[in-house]
């Protein structure tokens, strides 16, 4: 089970709380002291923003595995997220040394966190706020690099019910030949032992890139008995094809977006390793350039209202999911679970990111 922190930033208090879970974060991933330096400023300079631009906020810390060159280990994955009045200029934000306040400045802005982040990517709208994404992996990042491989990209994030120290929700993927593999599951309940069956659920998925949904599924129904279940859903997108596969267990909610449009895709009822139907239909549907997927478990409301915002699909998945989860969220309705927001996207390389 992987550590979440999910940090309120309300006053000048709380950035060394950001930068203490960013330490703490890089401590489970394995980084070298360079590297957790690196996270700390990244951590301290969102969480700093977020008071000065935004009148606050709050910082998700996940460990996350990223796509490329750091061979499958985990890196630290920082995401601000607020909804204050947005970056009338983002292209002067990430010039290195950037501040439109008069206060003193880390020096580091943006533009910094860019450079040294080995992925970095934002979303800002004006009225709705900001979402600004941060990957930190063992190694430097190399300046220069371009953007990412073109290509189908996944990604999401991760938030435990209360800000508790495990999530009982997780997400992966896997890429198997022409296939790439999203997948999200919700453990019963919340806590430590939902966790369990979720980490479950996303570690055997690492062995089965070349099975289809279906076969996922019932590999999984045997993986997670010894647990209490999960709820799960496996988008399997078969790249040569150019068609999404999906199909679900349990209460995963799944919505495309394609030429425009949103479509929700249905999953049937049951828990993956305990009341699983023995069959589950799987629905294929076209993927083409600029679709969407977003799967999210139900700490999201249920009649979410997917966000109708063309630049989504060339984000980072991160910043996608992020999106997604504050603009799906209300502090007039509280969550009552954990919540989990993965996101594949077709093929877009952001206007602001690096990496992926």
């Amino acid at each position: 089970m992987s550590r979440v922190w999910d940090v309120p930033v309300d006053d000048s208090t709380r950035v060394r709380d950001v930068r203490v879970a960013a330490e703490e974060a890089s401590e489970c991933a394995g980084l070298p002291p360079n590297r957790t330096a690196t996270a700390a400023l990244v951590a301290t300079e969102l969480a700093t923003n977020l008071l000065r631009h935004a009148e606050g906020g709050r910082v998700l810390i996940n460990l996350v595995e990223r796509a490329h060159d750091d061979g499958g280990r985990a890196a630290v994955q920082l995401v601000s997220i607020d909804h204050g009045p947005g970056i009338p200029d983002v292209a002067a934000a990430m010039r290195d040394g950037y501040t439109t306040t008069v206060a003193a400045s880390l020096g580091a802005g943006l533009g910094t966190c860019r450079r040294i982040a080995n992925d970095f990517d934002l979303h800002s709208a004006p009225g709705r706020g900001t979402v600004v994404m941060a990957r930190i992996g063992r190694e430097p990042a190399v300046r220069n690099q371009g953007p990412p491989p073109p290509g189908p990209r996944a990604g999401g994030v991760n938030v435990p019910l209360g800000r508790a120290e495990h999530s009982g929700d997780a997400w992966g993927r896997v890429r198997g030949g022409d296939r790439l593999t999203l997948l999200l599951a919700d453990g019963l309940g919340h806590g430590a032992k939902a966790a369990e069956a979720s980490t479950a659920a996303v570690t055997e998925l690492r062995g089965m890139g070349e099975l289809p949904p279906a076969e996922i599924l019932r590999s999984l129904g045997r993986a997670l008995r010894p647990t209490r279940g999960a709820a799960v859903a496996v988008a399997q997108l078969d790249l040569r094809q150019g068609q999404l596969n999906f199909a679900g267990i349990g209460n995963v909610g799944a919505r495309l977006r394609t030429e425009g449009r949103w479509k929700a895709l249905l999953s049937h009822p049951g828990i993956v390793g305990a009341q699983a139907p023995a069959s589950v239909p799987v629905q294929r549907v076209p993927w083409q350039e600029g679709s969407l997927l977003v799967l999210h478990s139900d700490g999201l409301p249920s009649r979410w209202t997917p966000p109708d915002d063309g630049v989504l699909p060339g984000c980072d998945p991160a910043v996608a999911a992020a999106v997604v989860l504050r603009d799906a969220g209300s502090a007039a309705r509280p969550v009552a679970d954990d919540t989990c927001v993965a996101v594949l996207t077709a093929d877009g390389v952001s206007r602001h990111g690096s990496g992926a």
